[in-house]
């Protein structure tokens, strides 16, 4: 599940070619994903449940969860190396629990308060020295990956805080997709930033459909982690998805990182352990 999701960072530098573009490259995404997901839901012998407030919570995680952060993924991942990417994303349970402790839905700690240093830290050893990132503009990319993160960590206390016991997770990332689609559709089309999948499908075909089946199956295996070892376990994942992230960056475009991005990353990993509660907490499943 982590190397799979790790993966994704690459992908997402792949698909950035000539005649796409981000908004358009995430609707796919999020079309596809959400068929899958319809899919695994009917061999279930399940549907899709909808009233007002179901219909209003699609809504909200299909903005945050999805459209939003993944749009903002794909314009800054053709500017930022695939290990840069997947340091920011580890922000996520970071910024849930600094997002938790001002809402006061969590309690102080001092060891918790000292990771959300050393990750604001990381960032600040990733974007300030002048050998950290190929260019000053690079700044803008690693802030613009850092609101993906942001939205991810409020889909998180939304979610703690109003619940989905209701519709139960499967069928809330497939409502979820299926409005980001939507929201993403109406951008495309008031951008012109909406292009077509070509048949028979090609390298770029091929690349999203990858990221889709990513999208949904690490969900998916994620949910099932959360339900058989709990979300404490199940969150751990995040330190696999950034290390796979700048692995198979590696691999794939040959990246070599500063050694300030080493430094920012071994910060960030720390302060993931430091947020990290010791027992299960509705705040500790990063998205």
């Amino acid at each position: 599940m982590g190397g799979a999701w790790g993966l994704g960072f690459s992908l997402a530098k792949l698909a950035a070619v000539d005649g796409t573009t981000p908004i358009g490259i995430a609707f796919w995404q999020c079309i596809l994903a959400s068929f899958l997901l319809l899919v695994f839901v009917f061999f279930r012998r399940s549907k899709i449940p909808l009233s007002w407030q179901l219909i209003k919570l699609y809504l909200i995680v299909g903005l945050l969860g999805a459209a939003i952060p993944t749009t903002c993924f794909y314009y800054a991942a053709p500017k930022l190396s695939a290990g840069v990417l997947s340091i920011t994303v580890t922000l996520v349970p970071i910024l849930t629990y600094a997002l938790a402790l001002l809402l006061r839905t969590e309690f102080f700690s001092a060891k918790r308060v000292t990771g959300i240093l050393f990750g604001a830290i990381s960032i600040f050893l990733l974007v300030s020295p002048e050998n950290s990132l190929p260019s000053e503009t690079s700044l803008i990319w690693v802030l613009l990956g850092c609101v993906s993160s942001l939205c991810y960590a409020i889909e998180n206390i939304y979610l703690a805080t109003r619940g989905s016991s209701d519709v139960g997770p499967i069928r809330l990332a497939c409502g979820m997709h299926i409005s980001a689609s939507i929201f993403l559709a109406l951008a495309a089309k008031t951008t012109d930033s909406f292009f077509f999948l070509e048949i028979p499908i090609g390298s770029l075909e091929l690349i999203i459909i990858g990221m889709a089946i990513i999208n949904a199956t690490a969900y998916a295996l994620f949910v099932i982690c959360i339900e058989k070892s709990g979300p404490l376990f199940a969150s751990q994942v995040g330190y696999i998805v950034t290390l796979a992230g700048v692995f198979w960056g590696i691999v794939i475009f040959n990246e070599s990182h500063s050694i300030w991005v080493w430094v920012s990353l071994v910060t960030m990993l720390i302060g993931l352990m430091l947020v990290s509660p010791k027992k299960d907490n509705k705040y500790s499943v990063a998205d």
